[in-house]
């Protein structure tokens, strides 16, 4: 059985990897835009007590304090993820809500730009300069836009789903995720089709069974079917475990 990797940029996955992700799922943002109404976009997302549109606040929010981060970071300056720190993020959301779907379009596309447009801008050192998020550098950044725009369009609800997710996606993902195993405890995974995996390093293991796109979605603390991620110890069926909290520098939905 093999261990999953700790970093969170599997092999293979280059700067311009990367960055094609964004752009990618950038594009799959956009999709999900085109087809809202003032009614969808009204309507319950996949996260419980957030509509679409709170979804939707959240990514424009993330786009923007990712490119200040970029800006910030190209004069050798440090700033804060969201212009008023956590409470800013919160208020922002709420704010951004219920604005009409036309809205969300106009705000969200213009935030989609304008952080694309700072990482279409990096040169190979930019990728390594220091910024606040994770007290890590921008790449750390563009991992995490990379994760928010792919699991919050699946958030939305509208069709998009964790079996859109690419292979390269999913390594990252399971990389980072790992640390949502709780102390104590190891996950035997035995994704269909693939190798099995084990994560954590407790004496105390599950093995959990399922697509390890649906596996990944479970860690991510989202709503997967019962019937397609199921739990054992011991050789006897059990309910999936209790996962840790989001390894995130920063609250996160």
């Amino acid at each position: 059985m093999d261990t999953a990797a700790a970093p969170t940029s599997p092999a293979g996955l280059d700067d311009e990897r990367l960055l094609a992700g964004i752009e990618s799922a950038a594009e799959g943002i956009r999709t999900e835009l085109a087809h809202l109404t003032d009614t969808s976009v009204s309507e319950d997302s996949l996260l419980p007590g957030w509509t679409r549109g709170h979804v939707l606040a959240h990514v424009a929010g993330v786009c923007r304090g990712m490119a200040r981060q970029l800006e910030y970071a190209e004069r050798g300056e440090l700033i804060e993820l969201y212009d008023g720190g956590q409470e800013g993020r919160t208020k922002e959301i709420e704010a951004g809500a219920a604005s009409s779907a036309e809205e969300h379009r106009e705000r969200t596309g213009a935030a989609l730009d304008r952080a694309l447009e700072a990482f279409r801008g990096l040169g190979p050192e930019g990728w390594d300069r220091p910024i606040t998020y994770r007290n890590g550098v921008v790449r750390d950044g563009g991992l995490a836009l990379w994760r928010e725009l792919v699991i919050h369009r699946t958030d939305l609800g509208t069709g998009a789903s964790q079996q859109g997710w690419d292979e390269a996606f999913c390594g990252h993902l399971l990389g980072f995720l790992a640390a949502r195993v709780p102390e104590g405890m190891s996950f035997a995974l035995h994704p269909q089709g693939r190798p099995d995996l084990l994560i954590g390093s407790g004496p105390d293991t599950v093995d959990v069974h399922g697509r390890l796109a649906d596996i990944l979605a479970w860690l991510a603390g989202r709503p997967v079917d019962h019937a397609s991620v199921r739990a054992e110890h011991a050789g006897e069926a059990v309910p999936l475990p209790q996962i840790g909290p989001w390894p995130a520098a920063s609250s996160a939905k």
